[in-house]
């Protein structure tokens, strides 16, 4: 029995002639998830295409021409390995009835952000947790919003904490944030303080109402507070606009020497 494999007939060893059914390491192996995350990017839309060619110099010139991003990659491409972090917010099952009896699937939501200005939140819904906390992640990346940061009082040091009062609202629950002295820290929920550290935001006070335990609800609330803060033209932002022409308009010709159509969504 000895020369029959690790384990005799029908063991996981290599058996006669080195010949197994290749579960290992073995070049034969079925290679399960080996080299997926391997593969170059290849851009299927005008903003990947002049993204992934050098020629939009950072994310910040996507979001002054409000251009929709539908490649997470393009957020990869701006952000160094490490620097955007990941979080899984909540997972809850949800079910579905069906003629053939209860579909059960799992909803994840998913908050990134690098701590600096950035965050983004994400929700997917799938069969397995692990799908679901993937493609969250993804739409995270895809949700990326700038976060406009100011000051409470004299302008000192770095901006610290919420430039106005800026509120948001989901479902029955509306977030109101307020600016805050530098020291005072993040007076909210710990959902709220996980946000606002993504966001990179130190010093904040927080109003919420409604059925503030609905975790989905009051992240999404608070993101869409995050997003106002650009949604105030403030009198810093008086002087005249030096407009730019868009990125596509700009790179028009460029676009067109491809024989491959991209598509602008």
């Amino acid at each position: 029995m000895g020369g029959e494999g690790g384990f005799g007939k029908g063991g996981f060893g290599k058996g006669k002639d080195d010949k197994g059914k290749g579960k290992g390491k073995g070049k034969k192996g079925k290679g399960k998830g080996k080299g997926k995350d391997d593969k170059e990017w290849v851009p299927v839309t005008k903003l990947g295409r002049l993204v992934n060619d050098g020629k939009i110099g950072s994310i910040e010139d996507i979001y002054l021409h409000s251009l929709p991003i539908k490649e997470f990659e393009i957020i990869d491409h701006f952000f160094a390995p490490g620097t955007l972090k990941d979080e899984v917010m909540k997972i809850h099952p949800v079910q579905k009835m069906t003629s053939a009896g209860q579909r059960n699937r799992f909803v994840c939501y998913v908050l990134v952000g690098d701590q600096n200005g950035h965050i983004g939140l994400g929700a997917k819904c799938s069969k397995e947790v692990a799908g679901a906390i993937k493609g969250g992640i993804i739409s995270a990346k895809m949700n990326l919003i700038p976060v406009r940061r100011g000051y409470w009082g004299n302008r000192l040091g770095f901006p610290h904490t919420m430039p106005m009062k800026v509120h948001g609202k989901c479902g029955s629950v509306h977030v109101r944030l307020i600016p805050a002295p530098r020291g005072s820290g993040v007076i909210g929920s710990p959902v709220l303080k996980k946000m606002m550290n993504f966001a990179g935001v130190s010093d904040v006070y927080s109003c919420s109402c409604g059925h503030t335990k609905t975790t989905a609800n009051f992240a999404k609330a608070t993101f869409e507070a995050l997003k106002a803060t650009y949604g105030y033209l403030t009198p810093d932002l008086w002087k005249p606009t030096h407009f730019t022409k868009s990125p596509y308009q700009e790179f028009t010709d460029y676009l067109s020497q491809s024989s491959k159509k991209a598509y602008a969504y």
